[in-house]
């Protein structure tokens, strides 16, 4: 159910949730459940860390779904695991539903996997004070925990029953299986059975140090350049026989993009180029070989990049531009560019801020203060964007740290209970 019926609701919603002043009896005793547990939240988020999950850790990221899928049950959840194909390799998906009849159907989205495969030098959990350093102890086990205690409190208030929840934590969201329609094909149908999506990457904060919500990211997706020249002696390069050679066009080409493809919320980035006289790059597009000599024009260049966009709009106008800069080609030489899609973008849209406004007025009424929208240039790609094209969808809703996917990953330990409270409350006032 696309969000043009939805989104009046909302927003709707959201002006009347701008007028609660305080939090309902229910809801401090979900914010009362929540503080009371924060000791154990941390314990789980602790075994969940140690378990290492990189995504090519098929057992390991079956692990982590096995412990979330016991606290789903206990949670009254029905749960079951689905497996990729094999050919994918991808450990698969822990999906848990409860039906109902009130408010609105929702969502949850979090992910299993790590960018830290099993021989990572890594430590797995390093307490220092008020903040913990870890494997995805940020991206996005934390956000998981979210999830999972959230939930508990909301069911310790009485206020699960009769709700519509799914909940989706995808074993590969770091390095998404191919083909995408059918390691996606679930979350695509839990969407289609959905109003509203939430998902709990980590809370990022804005220029002023507060935290924000994620109504739009861009998408990502890929480019490949070929070039060709005329091989010959260098002493005759730039003459009208011999031509410019490979590598000169493909520089002129990067340098056309830098100077013509600009536009907000749009980057573009050449991750990988060979030239010479032969040039390759293997299957995975990750390395290659180049082969060439001072004295040889070089007769071809390749070269690999990033495209990222905000709409499909700012898409079509970047790929007829960088087309376009392919076409000019310098004498003796001649190129072409192909791309390729991967995640879709999450358009800011105004079901999205009307989420926000909810999400907001739950952190204000909690105390933890109001939760301004990160401009969507600032985030790069995730789950939620399969499904924010049919649904109304939040993101940023995890915990708050730094560091992801590096050796430096931490969190800081308080922003659990925060981003419990706020998500709990958010779920309750959505459902209700």
């Amino acid at each position: 159910m696309k969000i043009a019926l939805c989104s009046s609701a909302l927003l709707a919603l959201a002006m009347s949730c701008a007028h609660a002043a305080e939090l309902s009896p229910v809801e401090q005793n979900i914010v009362a459940a929540i503080k009371a547990r924060s000791p154990q939240a941390l314990q789980l988020l602790e075994q969940s860390v140690n378990i290492n999950s990189g995504t090519m850790n098929h057992d390991g990221v079956r692990a982590v779904g096995k412990l979330y899928r016991q606290e789903l049950d206990q949670l009254g959840f029905a749960t079951r695991w689905i497996d990729m194909p094999p050919a994918m390799r991808r450990a698969g998906h822990l999906v848990g539903t409860r039906e109902g009849k009130q408010g609105k159907r929702l969502l949850l989205l979090g992910h299993l996997d790590t960018v830290f495969e099993k021989d990572s030098p890594v430590q797995l959990w390093q307490r220092n004070g008020d903040r913990v350093r870890g494997q995805g102890v940020n991206d996005m086990k934390g956000g998981d925990v979210v999830i999972l205690e959230a939930l508990r409190a909301l069911k310790s208030a009485g206020a699960l029953d009769n709700t519509t929840i799914t909940v989706m934590f995808t074993g590969d969201e770091e390095s998404a299986g191919e083909p995408i329609a059918t390691s996606r094909a679930d979350m695509v149908a839990a969407a289609k059975r959905s109003d509203i999506a939430l998902a709990f990457e980590g809370t990022m904060r804005d220029q002023d140090g507060k935290d924000t919500g994620t109504i739009g990211r861009r998408s990502s997706s890929s480019w490949e350049l070929e070039v060709k020249g005329k091989q010959g002696h260098s002493s005759t390069i730039f003459t009208d026989k011999a031509g410019y050679g490979a590598v000169y066009e493909a520089a002129r080409i990067l340098d056309g993009f830098r100077q013509q493809v600009i536009e907000p919320d749009l980057t573009f980035s050449a991750g990988l180029i060979l030239g010479g006289t032969d040039a390759s790059v293997d299957e995975a597009g990750t390395k290659g070989q180049a082969a060439g000599k001072t004295n040889v024009i070089a007769r071809t260049a390749l070269v690999h990049g990033d495209l990222r966009y905000l709409t499909y709009e700012q898409r079509d106008r970047a790929h007829a531009k960088m087309r376009a800069i392919v076409a000019q080609n310098l004498p003796g030489t001649s190129a072409s560019i192909s791309f390729r899609d991967a995640y879709p973008p999450m358009s800011p849209t105004p079901g999205n801020l009307a989420v926000l406004k909810v999400y907001s007025q739950a952190s204000s009424d909690a105390g933890l203060g109001a939760i301004p929208a990160l401009p969507p240039g600032q985030r790069g790609a995730g789950d939620i964007q399969f499904v924010a094209s049919m649904v109304d969808s939040l993101d940023g809703l995890g915990v708050t740290g730094n560091g992801a996917h590096s050796p430096d990953e931490d969190l800081e330990i308080a922003s659990i209970e925060r981003a419990t409270i706020r998500s709990a409350l958010l779920i309750h006032r959505l459902t209700r």
